[in-house]
């Protein structure tokens, strides 16, 4: 993280230090989120933020935090700026830490110019809505879930589930219909832990995905304090190509769970009066700041889309993490245990996600005429047949009738060759619908009745082959 600017104000002196915050007498004229130095007794100087600010005191949270301070010989230097990060191109196809520094051995980055990491809000009047398609190669996202360009659409996983592992298929493979359109990802990981952290790393570097990639990696060893800063420091890196460099990007910040935690530890060190099950009142409104800059600019050619994925505490979807960003986002992919215990990879409930802006980023010209008619047939069908399901778990299988039986077996097919995949496994979207429609030619077509009869006679495998 590259700081600039002359001193304007110092020699406030500290009262009392509590973990990463410290508390000095008031500072006039300071602003919210500036940036300044805390210099040391024996030198040494460390950079923080003002994120309280009153007439009695200032309220410092230092980065990297400070283990032991002497009050008396140690002074708050103010930097008059917020905190910024460098960008340009050149920050494609790099690594970086939570507080914007290089970790993979490359140069510094050459900047630009500096942006404030806590961005500018979008105006609502220029804001255009969603309405691209961007393809993920997994074939329930694309063909149940849709993502859409300038969308939210988190990840709700559970302790032992593999979102990151999805969240690695997704970096390799997502892409943009259409040619001629620049297309990047930015990757925000926070409070992961160091296996992770080298599986994301080797995984980039593996598979070639880093050359269209930004990354910023924040480990759980790494202070809490910088899981604040990443999800901002990647927001803001997907902010300049967007803007400035009229790309799509596509941004997959993992693990917001341990973001807000990091927040409640705030709180508490802050001595805040905490909301539902310890967490600050106001993380709905934090969470909104960072979700919210995802979107779409009327003249703007670029978009940026963000996908957050977290880990629901004890699955619980009530929690307040995924409660809260269910409100903010625009849907929600949800991953099942159940799909898990049976070896589906990926495996994601049907049945609880959803993506609100669908309908807006099919059909012709952006995915196939077919699309949003294959969707409701294959959920319905599907649907049916997990209703068998639960039916011949009480009465057995014998005593359900043909269709019954047809259906009971067609949600083990759903299950078996649409949602499941192979993990290197990319899919074109006119591949997952195919494999849609070759699963309702086991069913009667007479019972097809969300389906177009002109796409039927275009798609359905019987009508093809008496074709050919």
């Amino acid at each position: 993280m590259e700081l600039s600017g002359l001193y304007v104000r110092e020699g406030r002196a500290i009262s009392k230090a509590q973990g990463a915050l410290i508390i000095a007498e008031a500072i006039p004229g300071i602003m919210y989120n500036e940036i300044v130095d805390v210099v040391l007794s024996n030198g040494e100087v460390k950079s923080g933020q003002a994120i309280d600010i009153s007439k009695d005191a200032t309220v410092v949270q230092v980065f990297g935090g400070v283990s032991e301070i002497d009050l008396k010989g140690s002074k708050i230097r103010c930097k008059g700026e917020t905190l910024k990060l460098p960008v340009s191109m050149d920050m494609l196809g790099r690594i970086f830490n939570g507080m914007g520094k290089p970790i993979d051995g490359g140069p510094a980055i050459i900047a630009d110019q500096y942006l404030d990491i806590n961005g500018e809000a979008i105006n609502p009047a220029s804001r255009q809505p969603p309405a691209e398609f961007i393809e993920t190669g997994i074939s329930s996202i694309d063909g149940l879930n849709v993502l859409v360009r300038g969308q939210k659409l988190p990840l709700f996983s559970g302790s032992g589930l593999p979102h990151n592992r999805i969240a690695a298929q997704i970096i390799r493979q997502a892409a943009v219909k259409g040619t001629g359109e620049k297309f990047a990802i930015v990757f925000g990981a926070i409070g992961i832990s160091y296996d992770d952290a080298s599986f994301f790393i080797n995984n980039l570097e593996r598979t070639g995905a880093l050359e269209r990639a930004v990354a910023f990696i924040n480990t759980a060893s790494d202070p809490a304090i910088e899981r604040i800063s990443t999800p901002r420091l990647a927001l803001t890196a997907a902010e300049y190509l967007a803007w400035k460099q009229d790309m799509h990007v596509l941004v997959i910040l993992t693990d917001m769970t341990n973001y807000c935690e990091a927040l409640r530890e705030l709180s508490s060190m802050r001595e805040e009066i905490p909301s539902r099950r310890g967490y600050p009142g106001y993380m709905y409104t934090d969470l909104a700041t960072i979700f919210e800059r995802a979107g779409r600019i009327i003249g703007r050619d670029g978009s940026v889309t963000v996908m957050p994925i977290l880990t629901m505490p004890d699955d619980d979807i009530t929690h307040p993490i995924p409660d809260l960003t269910g409100y903010i986002t625009e849907g929600q992919i949800v991953l099942s245990r159940n799909l898990q215990r049976k070896g589906v990879y990926p495996p994601i409930d049907v049945f609880m996600s959803l993506s609100r802006m669908m309908k807006e980023g099919i059909g012709p010209g952006k995915t196939r005429e077919d699309h949003n008619n294959v969707f409701m047939q294959l959920y319905a069908s599907y649907a049916e047949g997990v209703y068998l399901r639960e039916i011949s778990t009480i009465i057995g299988a014998d005593a359900l009738g043909d269709r019954d039986r047809l259906y009971l077996s067609n949600a083990d097919n759903v299950e078996r060759q649409f949602i499941a995949q192979g993990e290197q496994e990319k899919r074109k979207v006119e591949e997952t619908l195919d494999i849609g429609w070759k699963l309702f030619s086991t069913l009667p077509e007479e019972d097809l009745k969300l389906i177009k009869e002109d796409y039927i006679k275009k798609y359905h495998p019987k009508h093809q082959q008496s074709g050919a």
